[in-house]
């Protein structure tokens, strides 16, 4: 980049477009291109972006159900009970105990990380053109999945959902016992128990942060090297069938989020 802050190098341009806009918590300014923000910054951009798309589904849902008819129903309402129908039938095969939360968790997560993820669909330079130039902003990621923060925010609200159902079905001495005394039973494994156990109940939230984050991020930064790499004219021809290929994946890593949840939700719920 240069003195001037203008975009010069292919790799100024893909170095821009990895960067969020943070805030300083401690001076509530915004970092500039080249500062270290330090632990206390927020990505205000991948907040925004993530509650505004929260709202939406529930704008969405909500107007649907209230205008929900018996008789001949229009397109939304179609499209939207066809996907309670498939989180629905999901959440009975996974799940066996019995919740009034889950099958709303599992509607919620599939939704709102598919509209997160969607994101990455519009043109790379679009929303962060207008808001270097209408608003006047140093950076903007437009993919809140992309962001770890926010998929490791989500994950370890399912880890909270995992400690919770443990210790609702188990109590707190069957909790303990089954990361002391499995998978072998004897009181002199407690140590090794306690490591395996504990090792294999922290992985979920990690993988299941990072599983998300790592391909929503891959596949943004894929869309950034073609725009940055490729001349004007000729980006179409990958980015077309990147993006048609990239709709798989936005659903399919939607869809894993919510099974996993699901499986983990039901593992911690089983009473032995």
């Amino acid at each position: 980049m240069s003195a001037s802050g203008e975009i010069s190098t292919p790799q100024d341009y893909i170095g821009h477009h990895l960067n969020n806009l943070q805030m300083d918590l401690r001076t509530m300014e915004l970092v500039k291109h080249g500062d270290t923000p330090g632990f206390w910054a927020i990505n205000i951009d991948s907040m925004f972006f993530s509650i505004v798309l929260g709202l939406l589904f529930l704008f969405i849902f909500r107007r649907v159900a209230v205008k929900a008819s018996s008789g001949v129903p229009g397109k939304l309402q179609c499209a939207v009970e066809l996907i309670i129908d498939f989180v629905n039938g999901t959440v009975k095969d996974m799940y066996h105990g019995n919740s009034k939360l889950i099958a709303p968790l599992a509607l919620t997560v599939f939704v709102w990380v598919f509209l997160m993820n969607t994101m990455d669909l519009l043109p790379i330079d679009l929303l962060p053109y207008l808001g270097e130039h209408v608003l006047g902003l140093p950076a903007l990621r437009v993919v809140p999945t992309a962001d770890v923060s926010v998929t490791l925010s989500m994950a370890l609200g399912v880890f909270i959902l995992i400690l919770f159902y443990s210790i609702k079905m188990k109590g707190v001495s069957g909790f303990v016992k089954e990361l002391t005394m499995q998978p072998f039973n004897h009181w002199a494994f407690i140590p090794v128990n306690l490591i395996l156990e504990g090792v294999s109940l922290l992985s979920k939230p990690v993988s299941l942060g990072l599983r998300l984050f790592g391909n929503m991020y891959a596949g943004e930064l894929i869309f950034i090297l073609i725009a940055g790499l490729l001349p004007w004219w000729s980006q179409w021809l990958l980015n077309v069938p990147w993006a048609i290929f990239h709709i798989l994946i936005i659903t399919l890593q939607a869809f894993i989020f919510m099974v996993l949840t699901i499986v983990y939700l039901s593992m911690a719920s089983e009473e032995h």
